[in-house]
């Protein structure tokens, strides 16, 4: 089974992970809309696949406000994108036993960019997605999601948030019979700019980047709706804590059903 859908709106696609996989994508035969803040990495991107293949749209999704505009925009544009792919975000370290030396603006923003925003884009875009006759948003999201990291808790709550928001969304889908497939990627460490506030030593951690947008052309070949790569703890450990989560978590929601019947 090959990833079905052949446009591709991705988020964050000239930097990190982003453009490993609209790369990977490309060259997979399905197009490219990437959206960025910068407008000339959006066009080095189109100049190295060739407008045939790639397109662009510069949006910046912490002002997640405009986000309806920007839908109304694209999709007037590019009516047949079938595939919304978020994964931009930023990550930065916090002292929380010094936290009233923290910046709250800059703590607000961080969670902003990796949860509010995709969800404003989410809602934006559903009602285009929801008419396509196959259609999915795939959600990067991030190992940290079920065991945080002490030095990272915002970035550990974002992502856990966007976890949370994608779990219930897809039951909620579901429950409509609706044909909008929700698919969440949650990474370990790679290697990208994700992690230049560690300085030098920042470009080290986690996997390669080609090894990780592999594994995870693996999964959406497979059609998972949740695929785990470069994990940094036990593999049988981890699976089996996000599998029993999910067992529970569709247990309340049947019975929360039932009640509500």
């Amino acid at each position: 089974m090959a990833f079905p859908y052949k446009h591709v709106l991705l988020i964050g696609a000239t930097a990190g992970i982003g453009k490993g996989m609209a790369d990977l994508l490309i060259d997979s035969g399905i197009k490219i809309t990437a959206v960025g803040r910068r407008q000339d990495r959006i066009n080095e991107f189109i100049k190295q696949h060739g407008e045939a293949k790639a397109s662009g749209a510069a949006f910046d999704i912490a002002d997640y406000k405009k986000a309806p505009q920007f839908a109304a925009e694209v999709m007037g544009k590019f009516p047949d994108v079938d595939c919304l792919f978020l994964n931009a975000g930023i990550q930065r370290k916090y002292d929380l036993a010094e936290f009233e030396k923290v910046d709250l603006d800059e703590w607000n923003y961080e969670m902003t960019v990796n949860y509010t925003s995709l969800v404003a884009l989410t809602q934006a875009f559903m009602p285009y997605l929801k008419k396509q006759r196959q259609a999915s948003i795939v959600f990067t999201g991030a190992n940290l999601a079920f065991v945080p990291a002490a030095t990272l808790p915002n970035y550990c709550a974002s992502k856990t948030a966007l976890n949370i928001f994608a779990m219930c969304l897809r039951e909620q889908l579901k429950v409509a019979e609706s044909r909008l497939k929700i698919i969440e990627i949650l990474p370990g460490p790679v290697q990208t700019e994700l992690h230049e506030y560690m300085g030098k030593a920042g470009s080290n951690v986690g996997m390669p980047l080609n090894d990780f947008t592999k594994q995870v052309m693996e999964g959406l070949n497979a059609g998972h709706d949740q695929i785990i790569v470069g994990l940094i703890l036990d593999p049988t450990i981890f699976n089996e804590l996000v599998d029993k989560r999910r067992t529970l978590f569709e247990n309340v929601a049947s019975m929360m059903r039932k009640r509500a019947a």
